[in-house]
This record gives structure tokens, sequence and C-alpha cells, in this order.
């Protein structure tokens, strides 16, 4: 029997998205190297995807099944699907995304050749509409690449675009911690997983892109983020005393070179304040302040 691979799915609220990468995701190629499914976990207590699944399971070539986590909570909601999961593989990307047509051939054959326990590939923004030049220029949604083979840090790894053998999981707890569960349990999952010696690996070929709507082009959007990411990798417990040290200098550090970055442009400024929100993320929450309480969409 061929090998199979489990596509999972978590949503939230985004029927428009969703429907675009179930669409793309069934017009993937195996070549003949393996089968898969998907899994679509709806985390709206609501419901709000069962319609649009059930339609296109109905509809579609590619085996669906739909599963719902009521609690708002994006560990839980990983942790359901993963439990749905029936192939030997197991691949994420979030819906908000979409695959390139080799997608999911490139993360197999590349975790295949290598014999590593996962892939990860790059997550390329996708405008549907012109953005502002400060966005483009300050490269908000440019995220690092590497060479095929490249063996990945924890620190680099999301679950945005991901393939990885299930055996890997140990059955006797749930992959995503629910403390992460506004953020940040991917990159505490691979931390895990890292240290206990499994490799994860990068394929520069399995490409997916995501869907960046004006919403998302505000400054208060990626404060908000940064703030939220700043608060998440503090709870990491790894490197938390060296990042903590890093905040108390790079706060005053940059709250004084704002007013000169502006001279150099709005993006300059604009990086260099995120930056500053990530950091204080972490000084908040160092004392026990939280001023973010959920994701924004």
């Amino acid at each position: 029997m061929l090998p199979h691979i489990t596509i999972c799915i978590c949503t939230y609220c985004r029927p428009a998205m969703l429907e675009r990468l179930l669409r793309e995701i069934s017009q993937q190629d195996p070549a003949g190297a393996f089968t898969y499914s998907i899994v679509v976990t709806d985390n709206d207590s609501a419901q709000s995807a069962r319609s649009l699944v059930e339609t296109c399971s109905r509809k579609g070539k590619v085996a669906m099944t739909y599963a719902v986590q009521p609690e708002r909570n994006i560990a839980l909601a990983h942790n359901t699907a993963v439990s749905h999961a029936t192939g030997e593989f197991i691949a994420i990307i979030d819906d908000d995304e979409f695959p390139a047509p080799n997608w999911l051939l490139n993360l197999f054959r590349t975790c295949q050749a290598h014999q590593v326990a996962g892939v990860l590939g790059p997550v390329k923004p996708r405008f549907e509409h012109q953005p502002p030049q400060w966005l483009i220029k300050g490269g908000f949604y440019q995220r690092p690449t590497h060479p095929t083979g490249f063996v990945m840090p924890w620190e680099e790894c999301r679950t945005g675009n991901v393939l990885f053998r299930r055996d890997i999981l140990d059955s006797s707890e749930p992959p995503f911690r629910r403390e992460f569960g506004s953020g940040g349990s991917d990159v505490d999952f691979f931390c895990r997983f890292i240290e206990r010696g499994h490799c994860f690996i990068w394929c520069d070929e399995a490409v997916v892109f995501e869907v960046v709507p004006p919403s998302r082009w505000s400054r208060r959007f990626m404060i908000h983020r940064a703030l939220l990411r700043g608060r998440n990798t503090f709870r990491l417990p790894k490197q938390r005393f060296r990042n903590l040290l890093k905040s108390i200098i790079a706060v005053p550090a940059y709250a004084l070179a704002l007013p000169f970055l502006f001279l150099g442009g709005h993006h300059h400024f604009m990086k260099y304040l995120v930056k500053l929100a990530d950091h204080a993320g972490r000084l908040l929450a160092s004392v026990g302040l939280n001023p973010i309480t959920e994701r924004r969409m």
C-alpha cells in the first residue's frame, strides 16, 4: 500500500479562504507516490465551517473529515485535527494559506529522501490588492528561507507549512499544549521534539502562499501581533533568561532610536516599532501583565 498523508487544517470564521484552500489541496498531484485525505477542525463553537466542508467533501475527489473544537484555542484545535489523522504522515497548513501545485509532493519526497522526522517549507505573502509601499519596503510579511536540506532550528519552525511522520508523536500526551492556545504552540511543539532528537529540515520547493488582506496592513494589527508574539516567546522555557535580558536592553534602545529612524522612512520606523512591541510583550509577561487576550484574525 502507498503511504498516506492526512492534511490537517484548523479554521475559524474564514469561509472564503477555507474554500480556496480546500479547492487547491484537492488539486495536488501525488504522482503515484502516496494517497492523502483532509481533516478540517472548526474552532468556532457555532460550527460555521460545517456546511462548506460537507459541500466540498461531496463535490470533491479527496476524502474530508469535519471535526469541531468549540473552545477557542489553536493548540486544542491542532490536537483535535491530529487525533483524527489516519496517515503515516501528517501535514499542517493554515486556513489563510493555499499551496503551490506540487507542495505536498515536494514535502513528501524531501522527507523520504533525507529520512527525517519532518519537513517545513516557505510561506510567501500574497496580496490581493496593492499594499502601501512602506509595508513592502519593510518586508513585514517576508519570512527567512533556506536551501533544501537545511536543518531547522526550533526558533524558526512553524506549523503553517509542515509535514511530519505520525509515529514521532507520543500517545501519552497531546502534541500541542493548551497553555499556548493564543499562539506559540507550534514553536513549543518543535522545541520539545527537536530536544528529543527529531530532525526537521527545509524544502524550498514546497511553497504555500499566505493571503494578507488589508485588515492586516494596519499599524494597530502589527503592534497587537508583536505584543502577543513577545508574550508567547517569554512563556517558552528555553532561553527565557537570555531573551529577557535582550528585551531589557532593547526596549529603551529602540525607544530612543525611533525618532531618528523615522527620518529614514516610515518602513524603518515601523520595523523597529514592531521590534519594540515584541520586546515589550516579553517584559510585560515577565511581570504578569497581559494587555493582549486573544489573536486578531
